[in-house]
């Protein structure tokens, strides 16, 4: 929707002061999941045929030998047994945070069955396209009427590494700054204006999103969120005094209905005055033209059907 020309618009330019990321997220391939897990089960059958061999170079009185071999079988299956802890699935729509004694390694980003150190803690992260749809807002808007709003606001994680360590919890992190930013678009402009120049909540719903989206994206930007889209969902007067604003809607309504109608009506008349005197039908002095002029508006302007007055005598009479 193409906005009016106007001297009090949104500006998209937000000055939100939040403080500078202090890690970013780094992408890791990680190892053929695979290939790992073949290993392991080598390693398992290889720890169990020496620990059997050792068992029976024990009973035959090899000691040295077989407890040799037996320390290789015990070091094998314990490998056999960590190894698999690496084993990492990635799902689509998801990523895994890896942190290797508390500092942070980098992001598995590639689906798939991958391999990574089996001493590293690996958390989830979504990056999926989600929605967030803000409680019923009871706010005023630029005006001092109290209004209600809401907003749907869809995001993603885009930074895996902000989205873990720079806020405690990033989906309730959008959910609040979203509000917010709901809430200070609302205090700024009015609910509706009859001033073509200034902007309005109702009229102007493009441009005032457009900068709902700039103020959360600017809001949520340190915890790696990028946002896709904002839209406001509802709108209204509050109940207290949405019947009083409602008739002055109606009035406003009316009496742009009633300029219109006027403005047609001597329109019409200036025509059939014009008419009149260019094919030389009547000729009409200023007083009859005034009565004319009367009557042909009331026709035109009421609303009701108008009861026509025949006269039988001299247009004088």
């Amino acid at each position: 929707m193409a906005g009016p020309s106007t001297t009090v618009s949104p500006s998209v330019a937000v000055d939100v002061d939040m403080p500078e990321p202090q890690v970013r997220e780094r992408v890791i391939e990680g190892a053929n999941g695979f290939v790992y897990l073949t290993i392991s089960l080598a390693v398992l059958l290889v720890g169990l045929a020496v620990g059997g061999y050792s068992l029976y170079q024990l009973a035959e009185g090899s000691v040295p030998v077989g407890l040799g071999l037996l320390a290789i079988a015990i070091v094998a299956l314990l490998a056999a047994l960590v190894i698999p802890i690496g084993l990492t699935p990635v799902a689509p729509g998801e990523a895994r945070v890896v942190q290797l004694f508390g500092r942070y390694r980098g992001t598995l980003r590639e689906s798939g069955f991958r391999w990574v150190n089996p001493f590293t803690v690996r958390t989830k992260v979504s990056t999926r396209i989600r929605n967030h749809e803000t409680e019923m807002a009871k706010v005023n808007d630029a005006d001092g009427s109290p209004i209600e709003i809401a907003a749907v606001v869809v995001w993603q994680v885009l930074d895996t590494a902000r989205a873990s360590f720079e806020v405690d919890d990033f989906v309730e992190f959008v959910a609040i700054q979203s509000e917010t930013a709901v809430r200070h678009i609302a205090t700024k402009y009015p609910y509706d204006s009859n001033d073509p120049q200034t902007y309005s909540l109702r009229d102007n719903a493009d441009e005032i999103t457009t900068e709902l989206s700039a103020e959360i994206a600017a809001r949520v930007e340190s915890a790696g969120v990028k946002i896709i889209e904002s839209r406001i969902t509802r709108l209204s007067y509050a109940p207290e005094i949405a019947q009083a604003m409602l008739r002055r809607q109606q009035a406003g309504a009316v009496i742009a209905a009633r300029e219109r109608i006027v403005e047609g009506a001597v329109g019409m008349v200036k025509s059939a005055l014009d008419s009149l005197a260019a094919e030389d039908v009547v000729d009409l002095d200023e007083e009859r033209r005034a009565a004319m002029v009367s009557n042909l508006l009331v026709v035109l302007c009421s609303d009701s059907d108008t009861q026509p007055v025949i006269n039988t005598g001299s247009l004088y009479q």
